[in-house]
């Protein structure tokens, strides 16, 4: 279900690119500060203690420089674990993005990126078999990592992006003996994360202000 929203999604962001093809270049300003971008995103999780899963969310751009980027970003990723518990995390937050290189020509179709940021964590674990058997947290986390842009038109770009998440609170962990199945919360934060792999598509739609 989540591939088709996806995939639809991809689909409306090239019917609306394709249409407005006509007008999608970009007056040349001396500074790309004060563009807002809009987009779509599908994150996978690995190397979480709960196991992989993939989710999806959306997320908005401010630029506040020629090499400094923002991103505002909301996720919902459903994980299950071991067929026995579905573990939910919401991820609320912002990211920096840093561009290697400084373009003279803006944008180059290939665009690297340094990216940090913090983000609110919501998780929730569900026993599937006995739903009244849950619990959930909230908290916060870091994330940092690298990524690209590569930029299908001035206005229009599909972004990769892979950062290590680390959880700064109390985790949820599943404790199954073979017969029975509890979830327990560690009284001491143990810095668990996960890695995030996101791709994410964006699109320009005005300038704040002008230099």
């Amino acid at each position: 279900m989540k591939s088709k929203i996806l995939f639809l999604l991809f689909v409306a962001l090239l019917c609306i690119q394709g249409s407005l093809r006509g007008q999608d270049t970009i007056p040349k300003y001396k500074s790309h500060a004060g563009w807002v971008s809009l987009g779509g995103r599908s994150t996978l999780s690995l190397f979480d203690s709960d196991g992989k899963g993939i989710g999806t969310g959306g997320q908005f751009r401010v630029q506040l420089s020629n090499r400094v980027n923002t991103d505002w970003f909301a996720d919902y990723i459903s994980i299950n674990v071991n067929d026995k518990v579905r573990s939910e995390y919401i991820h609320i937050g912002w990211s920096v993005l840093y561009y290697v290189f400084n373009n003279r020509q803006h944008p180059k179709i290939v665009q690297p990126y340094i990216v940090a940021g913090h983000c609110f964590d919501y998780n929730k674990k569900t026993v599937l078999l006995q739903p009244g058997i849950n619990k959930d947290r909230w908290g916060s986390a870091v994330q940092a990592g690298i990524g690209s842009h590569f930029n299908l038109t001035e206005r229009f770009d599909i972004s990769l992006t892979c950062q290590y998440m680390i959880h700064l609170t109390n985790e949820l962990e599943v404790e199954d003996d073979g017969t029975t199945v509890d979830i327990v919360e560690h009284k001491n934060s143990s810095l668990e994360g996960h890695l995030l792999t996101t791709v994410s598509l964006n699109y320009k739609i005005a300038k704040l202000w002008k230099k």
